[in-house]
């Protein structure tokens, strides 16, 4: 699976469950993503495929280091772009919305930038 917004938002629900949990299964990232089981088990078989995670004999799932990668990078900028916008004083659900949208599309330079800023103040 192409590192799509799809694959990405995938990513970081597995992270974050990662976080909450430490065992993740399909099942768990259909709870929380909303999405179906027969299209979270289509999902994983592509994340699979593109080695962004394992899926052991028990059905857990772990990141790969790519995927790892992939989801640090994108609840980074989740994080950082919901602390931004409700800096400006954008309510916390809308920013976190805003947020989940913003992330897969801002430039790497953009984003970079942002941190900066928020990091000065």
């Amino acid at each position: 699976m192409k590192n799509t917004e799809s694959a990405e938002m995938y990513l970081e629900s597995i992270l974050l469950l990662c976080e909450q949990n430490q065992t993740v299964r399909a099942i768990d990232v259909s709870r929380h993503t909303g999405y179906t089981k027969p299209s979270v088990s289509r999902a994983m078989g592509l994340l699979k495929a593109s080695n962004h995670i394992t899926v052991d004999e028990s059905g857990y799932i772990h990141l790969t280091k790519s995927g790892r990668e992939v989801a640090a990078k994108i609840l980074e900028r989740h994080r950082l772009l919901t602390e931004f916008l409700t800096a400006l004083g954008v309510s916390a659900e809308i920013a976190d919305d805003d947020a989940c949208r913003i992330e897969h599309v801002i430039s790497d330079e953009s984003f970079a930038k942002i941190k900066e800023f928020l990091a000065k103040q």
